[in-house]
């Protein structure tokens, strides 16, 4: 208990001192957590609205993909964007391992099926009723589209805040591409785990702190977008 006490008063203590490292830290985490996200939802969210409201060969198993993808462990994100970008992998020429670009990637690949399958939910979900409206409307398809992105607009805001929550949280890959180098790559997570291993629990406790209040943040925002939408 008095760790966790010590932890509290600590993180209060970085943060009104403006501790440089911290929010040096935190400022790396935000860019590479927004990042990541912003690709991926610009990415995922056209994905899975075309999944969700087109027929092909095929596609049983490309969703069964993405749900396996979905889950996908961390690790292994991390390993195979690092053997790609390796010096003799595939893309090695371009020299990103242990790079923010690098870490942004394998965020990508982590975040990006998250918003696609969630995505492709929920088109499975609205778009009969919303067709079935728009027809009798007489709507265009473009314009049954439209109604179909804004009657999905609550759920996309959780697909995208929960892919948000993943990027935030993630430690096993971006620590293999990133290699936690101070003051190049080094986020909240992977600086949480070697606080640990130093034993340095006071701060671990701070920065996890620090952490857990911009998750509760970030869903707060979204809860309130729910609350407003849903009257």
């Amino acid at each position: 208990m008095d760790a966790i006490g010590h932890g509290i008063i600590e993180a209060f203590k970085l943060i009104f001192a403006g501790d440089g490292e911290i929010f040096e830290i935190v400022g790396l985490s935000l860019y590479v957590s927004c990042f990541s996200v912003v690709f991926s939802t610009c990415a995922g969210i056209p994905l899975g609205i075309l999944l969700g409201t087109h027929q092909f060969r095929g596609k049983g198993v490309v969703v069964r993909l993405i749900y396996t993808f979905m889950s996908l462990p961390p690790v292994i994100a991390g390993l195979t964007v690092f053997l790609i970008l390796m010096r003799r992998g595939p893309l090695g020429s371009l020299q990103l391992n242990y790079t923010v670009t690098a870490m942004i990637i394998a965020q990508i690949c982590l975040v990006t099926p998250i918003i696609i399958g969630l995505t492709y939910n929920l088109v499975k979900e609205k778009a009969p009723v919303v067709n079935r409206l728009g027809m009798t409307l007489g709507a265009e398809r473009l314009d049954r589209m439209k109604l179909l992105i804004y009657e999905m607009r609550v759920g996309i805001t959780t697909a995208v805040v929960t892919g948000f929550g993943r990027a935030i949280s993630e430690v096993g890959a971006v620590m293999i591409v990133g290699g936690n180098i101070k003051g190049q790559t080094r986020v909240m997570t992977t600086y949480i785990s070697e606080l640990k291993g130093m034993g340095n629990y006071d701060r671990a406790i701070a920065v996890g702190i620090i952490l857990l209040t911009l998750s509760f943040l970030v869903n707060a925002v979204l809860y309130n977008f729910q609350e407003r939408e849903s009257r």
